[in-house]
């Protein structure tokens, strides 16, 4: 192998060992996150996680702030960039709704953490790091499918904005108090694969049974 291709080499292990390792660090940031929250996370505690020091952490983001940022971002751009995906102008009211609430609940499933951070982010921060593209691609979203089936009859009358937060809360609350109701189901793992797949199913009924025209509500 001619000295280039050794370079070469060396920077591409480098750039690999680079990337794994600030991605231990983002997924050790999570996890303390959604237990602390950004006031109360300790970097001592990531850092001890990961087996990396503080200095190493401080390499990669420049303080405590910017890789809470990044935690936010990372958590939230494949979400939103799936719901983008989605092409819900395409289709009728109803089906736009279980799609983007189904898809809302498998992301928020694979990543109970999200819940937990955003929940901390309003008490302690009072959303001053959240992500406001969610409120775009997300809300925006749910908003523009409610009105357009409140347009057509098929949804009953609603204020679009209260739903469309009331449609969050449904999916995301047994997520962030999963610690606290755990009571109702004595000896369930109430994030395993069974019980989250039940969540999903009674979310998606309740807010489908909940927008419907044709469900007697009085």
């Amino acid at each position: 192998m001619g000295t280039s291709q050794q370079a070469k080499r060396k920077r591409s292990l480098s750039v690999r060992d680079a990337e794994a390792t600030k991605a231990q660090i983002l997924d050790a940031a999570e996890q303390e996150f959604a237990i602390a929250g950004f006031s109360a996370a300790r970097t001592e505690t990531i850092a001890a996680q990961t087996g990396v020091t503080k200095t190493m952490i401080y390499y990669y983001f420049e303080n405590k702030e910017a890789l809470y940022q990044e935690v936010l971002n990372r958590a939230f751009i494949k979400p939103i960039d799936e719901i983008v995906q989605l092409n819900l102008e395409q289709l009728p009211p109803q089906a736009a709704l279980e799609s983007l609430t189904q898809l809302f609940l498998q992301q928020m499933s694979k990543n109970p953490n999200i819940a937990s951070i955003l929940f901390l982010e309003a008490i302690q921060n009072r959303g001053k790091y959240y992500p406001k593209q969610s409120i775009e691609q997300l809300y925006g979203k749910l908003i523009a499918i409610l009105e357009q089936g409140i347009a057509q009859g098929v949804f009953r009358p609603l204020e679009p904005r209260h739903t469309a937060v009331n449609i969050v809360g449904t999916c995301v609350f047994y997520l962030a108090a999963h610690e606290n109701i755990k009571h109702l189901w004595a000896g369930k793992r109430m994030l395993s694969k069974a019980m989250l797949q039940e969540h999903a199913q009674e979310s998606l009924n309740f807010v489908l049974a909940g927008v419907r025209a044709d469900v007697n509500v009085n």
